[in-house]
């Protein structure tokens, strides 16, 4: 009897501290997809708990051509435990993904897939967490000239200086400072300490923009497929499932 009182109370135990974890829900970080589905079963996913949101890097890549497997997965993506959020990469049907709903949500604008699945919108400042998360996906396709003859690129992969002025009214609203910026492609300069080039893209000058007025803690970017901290406030992340915010160090039991 005294076993099985003793498991019990280990049971309860374990059950508010699972319940006092929930209370504080906390982002997860991971790059791009590809419709692939491995993500969602690594043993990394496990930490990914009841209330918390994963954000993805863009190139998500579960609205490619509509059919029936693909809308099952991303029935099964919408049903998880904790909200699935991503920005667009280069490899997206954005006429698929035009079809879905934009609803608000968490203070800004997102796209509704599916139950707790949304994409976030370019532009948009949102507060997940009680963090402030300025979204930016797009880009530009390195195997564009491919994708042309195959008809599957669209022009609007790049954002247009409308989205851009819209996110600078935005993060201007939000007194240039969030926590979190998250994109697909890079902040310039980042990889290589350096802004020498001379041929920008419209997309890698609005982001210099971004890197001088706004104050932020970490940019997190997905497309170059490597997970490194390339500096104390920019990551490239990739197959990895990272919690936004650094966890707290560990207290000591003993001694100071």
């Amino acid at each position: 009897m005294r076993k099985i009182k003793r498991r019990n109370e280990i049971l309860t135990i374990g059950k508010r501290r699972r319940a006092k974890l929930e209370e504080f829900a906390v982002i997860y970080i991971t790059g791009d997809t590809h419709g692939e589905t491995a993500r969602f079963h690594s043993p990394e996913i496990k930490k990914v708990g009841k209330g918390d949101t994963l954000l993805i890097c863009g190139d998500f890549g579960f609205l490619w051509d509509g059919g029936p497997a693909e809308r099952k997965a991303i029935k099964k993506l919408g049903s998880r435990k904790y909200t699935v959020a991503f920005v667009d990469g280069t490899h997206e049907n954005f006429d698929l993904l035009a079809t879905y709903p934009v609803v608000d949500w968490n203070g800004g604008k997102a796209r509704h897939i599916s139950g707790g699945l949304y994409h976030l919108l370019r532009g948009q400042v949102y507060t997940i967490e009680g963090k402030k998360v300025f979204a930016f996906g797009g880009g530009e396709s390195d195997e564009k000239q491919l994708r042309i003859r195959a008809g599957k690129w669209w022009p609007c992969e790049m954002p247009s200086r409308d989205e851009m002025r819209a996110g600078l009214e935005n993060l201007r609203a939000a007194g240039f400072t969030v926590d979190y910026i998250v994109t697909h492609e890079p902040p310039p300069g980042v990889e290589f300490g350096s802004f020498g080039s001379e041929n920008r893209t419209p997309l890698e000058l609005f982001f210099m923009q971004v890197l001088k007025q706004v104050a932020y803690q970490k940019w997190f970017f997905g497309s170059r497929h490597i997970d490194r901290r390339i500096t104390s406030k920019n990551y490239a992340v990739f197959s990895r499932i990272l919690p936004a915010e650094d966890p707290p160090p560990r207290r000591r039991l003993f001694g100071r």
